[in-house]
């Protein structure tokens, strides 16, 4: 069976009415299931609606708490240090970004931690809130979990730890980089799992070394990073900086059952401090252009750049709906019966 495309306004609802049923204040509620959708506009299909199951879970289990307090902490002009009280990591981040743009329109720069925190949707979406502000963001986060080991070990130490940047145009769309250190995220593990889909080889090895392509016993493995080595300490370098900087969990520290205490950081700078920001966005326009323009190698129809996609699912999304395959509705028809709010389709 084909997914079925649903409109965006009603699985922002969907998403709203299950976090408030789960306990989150309806305000809060609103918030975070508009941001949650905002990874599925952006094509992160591991990273919004799949992962409600998940928040719903954490919230109703109490390993997340939907009245956490978000509170800053620690401030300086131009830094900022946020407690996010073990609340949804959609409205933990939300705050974050909220500082570091204000911080930045009065500094120039801004560079905001979080501790207690959780995940938080697709890497992306954070950086690109500084876009609007005429500022460059850049985004890191430790994962919650450790899926990936050191480089030429086996056990599991580090996240897949994420990072993402965004650089605006004027008239082309925004660049936008969002990688996981781990050659795969464990998102998209998780999706194959659902779907009943093999792994490509590549993703997971056993202690062996042997590639894992049953996404039923990815946990019998660890995920490899990009670029061997370099991955790995990229992904070693995110974690000091987003999660021991900031007093989240990274490494050996033991993981407490109701508190994942995620580690993330954001950085806003503005443009307008080097500079003109429209001359700068035309730049990178003209950069942007001789990229796509650029030779091809054979068989290669088109050289695109970092955000190209993401900017034209967002269009065909807005446009034709969120796509939810079957085993996806069936994940969140369970979420709904549990919660006693209606299905997201019809039945």
């Amino acid at each position: 069976m084909t997914a079925t495309h649903i409109p965006v306004q009603a699985v922002v609802e969907f998403a709203t009415a299950a976090f408030a049923k789960a306990g989150v204040p309806e305000v809060d509620a609103a918030k975070a299931g508009r941001l949650l959708v905002e990874s599925d506009l952006n094509g992160s299909d591991g990273h919004g609606i799949f992962r409600l199951p998940q928040y719903v879970g954490g919230l109703r289990s109490g390993r997340v708490d939907p009245n956490g307090a978000i509170v800053v902490d620690i401030e300086g002009p131009a830094t900022a240090h946020i407690d996010g009280g073990n609340a949804l990591g959609h409205l933990v981040m939300a705050r974050a970004t909220e500082v570091a743009i204000e911080k930045a329109k009065s500094q120039g720069a801004a560079w905001v931690g979080v501790r207690g925190s959780n995940h938080a949707g697709a890497a992306s979406i954070w950086a690109s809130q500084m876009l609007p502000h005429d500022m460059i963001g850049i985004y890191l986060a430790v994962g919650s979990n450790n899926f990936m080991a050191p480089w030429g070990g086996f056990e599991r130490l580090l996240g897949t730890n994420p990072i993402a940047f965004a650089v605006p145009g004027l008239e082309e769309p925004p660049i936008l980089f969002d990688m996981a250190t781990s050659i795969a995220a464990n998102g998209k593990v998780q999706m194959a799992q659902q779907r009943g889909e093999p792994m490509p080889v590549g993703w997971v090895i056993d202690r062996d070394g042997n590639p894992i392509t049953d996404p039923n016993k990815a946990d019998d493995g660890v995920l490899l990073p990009i670029g061997d080595y370099k991955g790995y300490g990229l992904s070693l370098m995110i974690g000091l900086i987003g999660a021991t900087l900031n007093g989240g969990q990274f490494g050996r520290e033991p993981t407490d059952a109701l508190a994942s205490n995620t580690g993330q950081a954001v950085l806003a700078l503005s443009i307008s401090r080097f500079g003109d920001a429209n001359a700068f966005k035309r730049r990178v326009d003209a950069i942007a252009r001789d990229i796509r323009g650029s030779g091809r190698l054979p068989g290669v129809d088109e050289i695109r750049l970092p955000g190209d996609r993401a900017s034209a699912v967002r269009e065909e999304r807005t446009r034709d709906g969120i796509p939810v395959p079957p085993s996806l509705r069936a994940a969140l028809d369970k979420v709904a019966d549990g919660l006693g709010i209606a299905h997201l389709l019809p039945a």
